[in-house]
């Protein structure tokens, strides 16, 4: 079974930064794809980034230029800079086996999923 173990996350103020982490235990996967998506009060979920075992990495539009995803092994980080109050949300920590050369943002693509770390960005 694949656990998913987030830290980092917290309160920022707007333009300020954040890094979040996720270490996954009992992988079996060969290769396999990490995911991070956020939850808004009142909004569905939406993916974020992620990132391959090879290190090709995928961001949603809204994030791009602001966000870099980075893996080492079975743990990987996700950097946010210049944080906007619409960057609030839980964010969410997801795994799932490889299938093509990118991994994509859809959260029914994901089987594992971790327990969230918050981020709140204050205007």
């Amino acid at each position: 079974q694949v656990h998913l173990v987030e830290s980092g996350g917290g309160s920022v103020q707007a333009g300020g930064s954040l890094r979040l982490s996720c270490a996954a235990y009992g992988y079996t996967y060969s290769s396999y794809c990490m995911g991070w998506f956020r939850q808004a009060p009142g909004k569905e979920r939406e993916g974020v980034a992620a990132i391959t075992s090879y290190g090709i990495t995928t961001y949603a539009d809204s994030v791009k230029g602001r966000f870099t995803l980075s893996k080492d092994r079975a743990k990987n980080t996700l950097y946010l800079n210049s944080l906007k109050p619409e960057d609030t949300g839980m964010y969410y920590c997801a795994a799932r086996e490889e299938q093509g050369p990118l991994c994509s943002l859809q959260q029914s693509d994901y089987k594992y999923w971790g327990q969230g770390t918050q981020v709140t960005v204050s205007s």
